[in-house]
């Protein structure tokens, strides 16, 4: 579940208030049964193949093209994914420091975000990377979780405490955005050009497949049954959480979006503006910071592994390449999480392109090549759906997001 839920649940709020709850709803459980069926897909091919890895998946399928490929498209996803959630803490940790914070304290070095930042990764992100087995994770991923359930809690209960109409505060003077009541009245289905962004943020948000045979081959006693309902139960309570999320975060800020034209593209900025001084909400902020911090060592693992098998995989292990990697890694995410300037790019080229693939076209692809069924039998069937879906989904969005920048 840590693996799944990350920074998609602060961008999924945004993708409701462009696509409408219904519209959203379809969407997020059309993804989430895709995904549920293309980890099927994976676990089917590594008991058929016995090979434990989505890179060497690839191999087997396509020989060392399919692995080159499969690797690099880890990597890219990966690292875009890693950036992402040092984004939000570039961009959130010092907003949150700051509402503890009673005085001018502008200028210290505590509330700037590329400092803060070099610190997190320097002393917690890069020793947690550098640990040799993915299960050791478990632990700081159990934390994680808890606090996202926390942050789902928060933005139920901070629904009823956000008036509608919005009032916005520009040079300490309040004035309202909208006073007709008609216009507090949520969309059940709301299409425009941002919502180009809908299916690659959900997609993004519900990767989870290069995290999944690393998790099963370190199983004591591993089972394609017992893993498939571990998966099915966390795409199942991540679908839970994350509706949630989005559902009450867009109620909160609906009528924001719909007169400004500009919605925040991740959720907490919502609530900056609105409950600067909550207390619950402070704490929530720092609980969901932390939470996403977490992620980034368990999305390492695999970004790494994928490094490891493209061009290190006849050498044995050896502590001063892993740690040379991980570094590597730790300075790409590091320079983009600074250099980016939102969040929604990122959900929305890296999840078009790279999760789509992981997600829809790379296990469709696979099991249609791998598999000796008959190509009329519902595995193969459904692996066909699967990768034309991806293909088109993963296209067609990319089109209309690259069009968006065109345009703009």
């Amino acid at each position: 579940m840590n693996a799944i839920m990350g920074s998609g649940i602060l961008g999924l709020p945004y993708v409701m208030a462009n696509t409408g709850i219904l519209g959203f709803s379809l969407l997020l459980l059309m993804v989430a049964l895709l995904g549920s069926y293309s980890v099927h897909l994976l676990l089917s091919m590594c008991i058929q193949t016995a090979v434990t890895s989505y890179e060497d998946l690839g191999l087997f399928a396509f020989g060392l093209p399919g692995k080159v490929v499969v690797a690099g498209t880890i990597i890219i996803q990966n690292i875009g994914a890693m950036s992402s959630y040092l984004l939000i803490i570039k961009t959130e940790l010092p907003a949150a420091i700051s509402e503890f914070l009673t005085g001018d304290y502008s200028g210290s070095w505590y509330l700037d975000g590329q400092t803060l930042l070099i610190i997190i990764c320097v002393g917690i992100v890069f020793p947690l990377a550098l640990l040799p087995k993915i299960g050791f994770l478990g632990y700081t991923s159990s934390l994680s979780f808890f606090f996202m359930v926390f942050f789902a809690l928060v933005i139920i209960i901070k629904k009823w405490a956000i008036p509608c109409p919005l009032t916005l505060n520009h040079t300490e003077e309040f004035f309202q955005i909208s006073n007709a009541t008609d216009d507090c009245k949520p969309k059940l289905f709301h299409f425009s050009k941002e919502s180009a962004y809908a299916i690659p943020t959900m997609a993004f948000s519900f990767l989870c497949h290069t995290s999944i045979l690393p998790i099963y081959c370190e199983l004591q006693s591993p089972s394609k049954k017992r893993m498939q309902n571990v998966t099915n139960t966390a795409i199942a309570l991540s679908f839970l959480i994350y509706f949630i999320s989005a559902l009450f975060g867009y109620l909160t800020f609906y009528v924001f979006f719909l007169f400004t034209d500009k919605v925040e593209s991740e959720l907490l900025q919502g609530y900056s503006k609105y409950l600067p001084h909550d207390v619950i909400v402070m704490t929530v902020k720092l609980c969901i910071l932390f939470a996403v911090l977490l992620t980034v060592p368990l999305i390492h693992f695999p970004a790494r592994k994928a490094l490891m098998m493209m061009f290190f995989s006849n050498f044995p292990f050896s502590w001063i390449r892993h740690s040379l990697i991980t570094l590597v890694l730790n300075i790409i995410i590091l320079l983009l999480a600074i250099y980016v300037p939102d969040i929604r790019n990122v959900f929305g080229v890296v999840g078009a392109s790279t999760s789509t693939c992981l997600i829809f076209v790379f296990p469709g692809l696979f099991y249609l090549k791998l598999s000796r069924e008959d190509f009329l039998s519902w595995k193969k069937l459904g692996a066909f759906v699967l990768l034309i879906s991806g293909i088109l989904l993963g296209n067609f969005s990319l089109a209309l997001i690259v069009f968006d920048w065109i345009n703009k």
